[in-house]
C-alpha cells in the first residue's frame, strides 16, 4: 500500500500527543501557554487599537501592562465583565473571558484527576520506604499478627521502632487488618507497601538494605517453600545488595527443601522449619507438666526472655561460680568469642573476658553481676536424692496429620524401653505409615485402631485416663475449620472424662487456626494447645537476635542439655523457707542448672502463670511443698 506522505500537522498532532502521555504536568503546562497567549493578544489589541476603559475619557487608554493585567483578570473571573464600558471593551473582554472559562475548566479538571491519580497511587502502597534500622515482613500469612505482637512488646523500650510489611495484598486492606487486631501499636509504627517480594521492583520499594532484620513468611498457598527460597534469593543476590550480611529469618514448611534453602541463604538466613518445631515441642511438653508454660515464657517477649550479655568482670570465673552471680538473672550457658554456644556446660568451665553469658531475664538492661558477695547457699536445707529413674510410658495419639510421624520418632527419644504408644484415627494411609516407622524405633511399642475420635463413647472405651499422655492431633486433609471443629469437640469429650473421673490428664493438642485457639480456653499447665503461634514465637525471636537459633537448636533437640521438671524434694528440704541460691546450688551439685520452680497448688490459676515461675528472684524465701518441682537444665 502506498505510503501517506507525513504533513507538518501530522508531525505537530504527533508532538502534542506524545507530551500530552507525560501526565498532568504537561497538561497543565499546555494550558498556561494558551493562557498567555490569550492575555498576550488581548493587551496587544488594547494597545495598538487604543480601546479605553471610558470611551470618554481619552487618558483611560490601556498601557501594555495593563493590558494584559486586565486580560489575565478577566481570563479567570468572569465577573469583571460587569465593569466594563464600552462595546469594543466588552466584546474583547467577552471574548477573553469565554477563553478563560474554558481553560480554568480544563485546569480544575487536570489538577483534580492529578490529584485523585496521586492518592490512589499512595493507597496503592507504591511510594518508597525511607527508614532505618527497622523489621522488615516480606509476604502475608495468619502468623503475620502474633509476629507484630511480639515486636511491639519487644520495641516498647526503642525509640523510633518501625515495622514495615511487603505483601501482595491491598495495602488499605493490610492497614484495616492490622488496626482490628490491635486497638494501639504503642510506640511502634506498622508501614504497609502493596507488592510482590519476589520482584526485585517491588522490594526495593520497602529498602530492604537498611532493615534491622527481615522476616520471611511462608505464603498460604501451594508450594509455599519456593515462595520463602525465591524471596532469600532476591534479597542474597540482589544487584543492589548491602556489602554487609543481612540478617533474614525465614519459615520453611518441609525438610525436603531444608537443604536448597541453605544454599540460598547462605550465612545470613535462618531458616525455622514449623512442622518439626511443632513436632519436637508437642514431643517434650506432653511428657513434663508445666514444661509448656516454661517454652511460653521463653519464646515471646512478655516476661522473662533470653539474653546475651558481655560481663568482663566474670572472667576466670568458673560456670559455677557465674550462676550464683546474679540476683535477678538466671544464666543458662556462655557463647565464646568464636561463636561457639554452651549451654549448661560443665560446672568447672571457665569464663573467659570476651565470652558473652548467655541469661534468663526481665530485659537486657537488668542482666547485672551482684554488686557484693552472693549470698551463701543454705548447706542443711540441700539434698542429694537420686536421679529420677524412666520407666515405661502409655502415650495416646488422637487424630493424625504430616507432624505425627515426627512427634511419634521425637517421642522415642524420651521415652524408657517398653513404652507404648496407640494411635487412634481414620486416615487413609495412617496405619501403613505407622508401622513402616515401627521397624526406626528402638523403645516403643505400637498400635493402631481405626475409629472415630469425636465419637465419646470410643474414647471412654479407650480408657484415657489411664494414660501418661495424651496428643491430640488436627486432619489437615480436612478444611481448616473443619479440622479444628473436631479437635475442639473431642478436646471437650476428654475434659469431661477428666471431670467425671476426678483426674488430671495431661492433654496437649493441636489447632491449625489461631483463632479458634482461644476457644479452647487452656484451663491448666497439663493442658497445652500447640499450633503455628509457636513458629511465630520463634520468628519474632530470631529476628531480633539470631544468635538464640543455636541456643533453640540445643533446647528443642534430644541431644545435649534440655528445659526438665523434676520434683524438688529431691534438691531442697520442703516444708522450710529456701532461697533460690540453694536451689541453684543444688541443681549445681549434679551438673545442671536451675531456672525456675512450679509450685503446683497454683496448676489451674492462669494469674499465677499455672504455678511456674521461670527466673525468679534468687534472695526471696519459698517454702515448697513435696509434690512442688523445680525447672532445670539438663543432659537427660
Amino acid at each position: 500500500m502506498p505510503k501517506h506522505p507525513v504533513t507538518w500537522r501530522d508531525q505537530l498532532r504527533y508532538r502534542f500527543e506524545n507530551t500530552l502521555s507525560k501526565g498532568t504536568i504537561a497538561i497543565i503546562g499546555w494550558l498556561a501557554l494558551a493562557s498567555t497567549v490569550i492575555v498576550v493578544i488581548a493587551a496587544l489589541t488594547l494597545s495598538i487599537f487604543g480601546i479605553r476603559q471610558n470611551p470618554d475619557d481619552p487618558a483611560s487608554s490601556y498601557s501594555l501592562i495593563e493590558g494584559a493585567w486586565q486580560g489575565l483578570m478577566h481570563a479567570l473571573d468572569s465577573g469583571n465583565l460587569a465593569g466594563d464600558a464600552g462595546w469594543p471593551l466588552r466584546i474583547l473582554m467577552f471574548v477573553v473571558t469565554l477563553v478563560g472559562i474554558f481553560l480554568v475548566s480544563i485546569l480544575i479538571g487536570t489538577i483534580t484527576s492529578g490529584m485523585e491519580a496521586k492518592l490512589d497511587e499512595l493507597r496503592k502502597g507504591r511510594s518508597r520506604v525511607l527508614e532505618h534500622d527497622y523489621t522488615l515482613i516480606l509476604g502475608w500469612s495468619s502468623k503475620i499478627y502474633s509476629i507484630i505482637g511480639e515486636l511491639i512488646i519487644a520495641n516498647s523500650n526503642q525509640k523510633k521502632p518501625r515495622i514495615v510489611i511487603l505483601a501482595d495484598r491491598d495495602k488499605v486492606e493490610m492497614e484495616d487488618d492490622i488496626r482490628a487486631k490491635f486497638e494501639s501499636t504503642g510506640r511502634t509504627v506498622v508501614i504497609c507497601r502493596s507488592g510482590n517480594p519476589l520482584d526485585l521492583d517491588d522490594l526495593e520499594v520497602v529498602d530492604p538494605h537498611s532493615a534491622r532484620s527481615i522476616v520471611v513468611l511462608a505464603p498460604e498457598a501451594d508450594n509455599p517453600d519456593i515462595h520463602v527460597i525465591k524471596s532469600v534469593l532476591a534479597i542474597t543476590n540482589n544487584p543492589n545488595r548491602k556489602p554487609e550480611p543481612y540478617h533474614v529469618v525465614a519459615e520453611i514448611r518441609e525438610e525436603r527443601n531444608m537443604e536448597a534453602a541453605r544454599l540460598v541463604g547462605g550465612q545470613e538466613a535462618i531458616f525455622v522449619q514449623g512442622e518439626d518445631l511443632i513436632a519436637r515441642v508437642t514431643a517434650q511438653t506432653c511428657r513434663q507438666s508445666g514444661l509448656s508454660v516454661v517454652y511460653t515464657e521463653l519464646l515471646d517477649f512478655d516476661g522473662a526472655e533470653i539474653y546475651f550479655q558481655n560481663l568482663p568482670e566474670l572472667d576466670g570465673k568458673t560456670y559455677r561460680e557465674t550462676l550464683a552471680s546474679f540476683e535477678e538473672s538466671a544464666v543458662i550457658g556462655l557463647m565464646r568469642a568464636d561463636g561457639e554456644v554452651l549451654i549448661n556446660p560443665p560446672m568447672d568451665t571457665r569464663m573467659r573476658a570476651d565470652d558473652q553469658v548467655i541469661a534468663i531475664s526481665e530485659d537486657d538492661d537488668t542482666v547485672v553481676v551482684n554488686s557484693g558477695k552472693s549470698p551463701a547457699a543454705d548447706i542443711a536445707a540441700m539434698r542429694k536424692g537420686k536421679k529420677p529413674e524412666t520407666k515405661p510410658e502409655r502415650t495416646l495419639i488422637l487424630g493424625w496429620n504430616e507432624k505425627a510421624l515426627a512427634i511419634v520418632r521425637e517421642l522415642d527419644n524420651y521415652v524408657a524401653p517398653g513404652s507404648e504408644l496407640i494411635a487412634v484415627c481414620q486416615r487413609d494411609g495412617a496405619r501403613d505409615q505407622l508401622f513402616t516407622l515401627t521397624q526406626s524405633l528402638g523403645k516403643m511399642k505400637v498400635r493402631f485402631s481405626d475409629n472415630d475420635i469425636t465419637n465419646r463413647a470410643v474414647l471412654e472405651a479407650l480408657n484415657p485416663e489411664t494414660f501418661d499422655h495424651i496428643i491430640l492431633m488436627s486432619y489437615s486433609h480436612l478444611p481448616i475449620q473443619e479440622a479444628d471443629a473436631q479437635t475442639l469437640i473431642t478436646l471437650l469429650h476428654l475434659r469431661a472424662i477428666a471431670d467425671q473421673k476426678n483426674v488430671d490428664m495431661s492433654i496437649v493438642s493441636e489447632m491449625m487456626d489461631l483463632r479458634n485457639r482461644a476457644l479452647a480456653q487452656v484451663a491448666k499447665a497439663d493442658d497445652f494447645i500447640v499450633s503455628d503461634k509457636l513458629v511465630s514465637l520463634m520468628l519474632a525471636q530470631l529476628s531480633e537476635n539470631k544468635d538464640l537459633e543455636k541456643v533453640f537448636k540445643i533446647l528443642f533437640s534430644a541431644e545435649g542439655s534440655e528445659i526438665y521438671v523434676r520434683s524438688i524434694a529431691d534438691y531442697v528440704a520442703t516444708g522450710v523457707p529456701v532461697d533460690f541460691y540453694t536451689v541453684l546450688e543444688s541443681a549445681a551439685e549434679r551438673g545442671e542448672t536451675a531456672i525456675g520452680y512450679r509450685i503446683v497448688r497454683h496448676s489451674n490459676d492462669k494469674d499465677q502463670g499455672y504455678g511456674v515461675k521461670v527466673n525468679p528472684k534468687k534472695s526471696d524465701k519459698i517454702t515448697f511443698a513435696a509434690e512442688d518441682r523445680i525447672v532445670v537444665l539438663a543432659e537427660d
